[in-house]
């Protein structure tokens, strides 16, 4: 339930160019934090979407937390970003006659998928997010991944070998457990994201660009509310 209140208790931000006090942080001097409008509750910046209104009056989203001007946050959740649509908070928040499209919630998930194909290439330049089968498996019994990546309509046997792989070095690893594993595109969403550099089966290696392919995988999992893949002895679909 969306609880009705004053526009001035909303969480803003006057954008990165303010050296002023952040009033959506969740603690006294601590600007690291902000509050998400829909449900209240703070959090970094790493784990909310930061909002703003283009010149154009309309709402995006800023991603990387730079664009100018009164910002406000959601949670990096497809279902709350909804709900501020649907609840014109995103006008109360920014204190502004803005518009926030009905089609806000998924131009988010596209810009978030951007990122993570976007970083993929980045970390692939880097020697750090590497493809194939054969690779990918081997990366996971060397313990030098990071993390596994399947096209979501990979074929089963392919991801069951590696769901070994993953299931058997849990046992070696320093914390016994198991390397996650994303299936965040199809083939043909990934011919469209990354050309040449689609994949069927991936890993990302250590190193800042590969944990950075982590970081957004996560994210956008999160954000559409998928069930993390388990190497469970199945293919481990992931659940919308």
């Amino acid at each position: 339930m969306i609880v009705e209140i004053d526009a001035d208790s909303l969480p803003v931000d006057r954008g990165p160019k303010d050296r002023g006090p952040k009033r959506g942080s969740a603690k006294d001097g601590d600007g690291n934090n902000r509050t998400c409008i829909v449900t209240r509750e703070s959090g970094s910046p790493e784990e909310l979407i930061r909002f703003v209104a283009g010149p154009d009056g309309v709402v995006v989203a800023d991603l990387k937390r730079q664009l100018p001007g009164r910002g406000c946050w959601v949670k990096a959740e497809r279902q709350l970003v909804e709900k501020a649509v649907a609840k014109k908070l995103f006008a109360r928040a920014l204190r502004a006659e803005v518009k926030a499209n009905a089609g806000l919630a998924d131009e988010v998930e596209r810009l978030l998928a951007e990122q993570l194909a976007g970083m993929m290439n980045m970390a692939r330049k880097a020697g750090q997010f590497i493809s194939g089968a054969t690779k990918t498996e081997q990366a996971v019994r060397g313990l030098a991944a990071l993390a596994v990546f399947h096209a979501i309509d990979a074929a089963a046997d392919g991801v069951r070998k590696i769901d070994k792989a993953r299931k058997a070095m849990s046992f070696v690893s320093e914390d016994e457990t198991e390397i996650p594993a994303f299936r965040p595109f199809t083939g043909a969403e990934m011919d469209g994201l990354l050309g040449s550099n689609a994949f069927i089966h991936a890993a990302a290696l250590a190193g800042q660009a590969g944990e950075g392919v982590v970081k957004r995988a996560i994210m956008l999992e999160k954000y559409r509310g998928s069930v993390p893949v388990r190497a469970e002895g199945g293919a481990g679909q992931p659940q919308q």
